[in-house]
C-alpha cells in the first residue's frame, strides 16, 4: 500500500479517537470523499493496525446505533424553523 495512502489512514483513524467525529466531518476534513474515509476506516485500516482499528471500530458502530436519533433531532429542528418563519 502507498506510504501516503497508508499516513492518511492512520491520522484519519487517530482524529477519529481522539474526537469521535463521524465519517462525513472527517471527510470534510481531510478533503476527501465520505466513501474514501470509509474504505479508509473499514478495510485499510484493518490491514494497517489492528488495535486501532478495534477502537476506530467501536466508535463507528457508536454512530451507527445512534443515526436514527440524530436524524429525527435534525428534521425536529428543521420542522421547527420552518414553522416559525
Amino acid at each position: 500500500m502507498n506510504k501516503r495512502i497508508v499516513n492518511r489512514v492512520l491520522e484519519e483513524a487517530k482524529y477519529m479517537i481522539k474526537t469521535g467525529d463521524t465519517i462525513r466531518e472527517i471527510a470534510k476534513i481531510y478533503g476527501v470523499s465520505k466513501s474514501t474515509v470509509h474504505k479508509d476506516l473499514n478495510d485499510r485500516l484493518k490491514v494497517i493496525d489492528r488495535d486501532i482499528y478495534s477502537k476506530v471500530s467501536n466508535i463507528l458502530q457508536y454512530h451507527i446505533d445512534i443515526r436514527h436519533i440524530r436524524g429525527g433531532e435534525s428534521t425536529k429542528l428543521k420542522f421547527l424553523e420552518k414553522n416559525l418563519m
